[in-house]
């Protein structure tokens, strides 16, 4: 009981963090941004640069995921197996 209040109060202070703690963004991303801010405009004009950049980091996110599926699906899906006959 102790340990899943501390998880809990470990989660609440996590999302309570102001958005620029979790707002990191990679040097390169970054760079192009800023060299975007020329113009007066945060993306340069047509927001093609933050249309690419924001594909880019969800294809670079979703990657890790999938090969984590690929490596642990058969514990995944026993998991969810045993969780949906749990009686309760």
């Amino acid at each position: 009981m102790r340990r899943q209040l501390f998880l809990l109060t470990i989660v609440l202070l996590a999302m309570a963090a102001p958005a620029e703690v979790w707002a990191q963004g990679c040097s390169m991303c970054k760079a192009v941004v800023e060299s975007g801010e020329g113009s007066g405009r945060i993306f340069g004009g047509e927001q093609s640069v933050g249309k690419g950049l924001n594909t880019g980091i969800l294809y670079l996110m979703a990657v890790p995921y999938a090969l984590l599926f690929l490596l642990f699906r058969k514990r995944i899906v026993g998991f969810f197996k045993e969780f949906s006959g749990a009686q309760g």
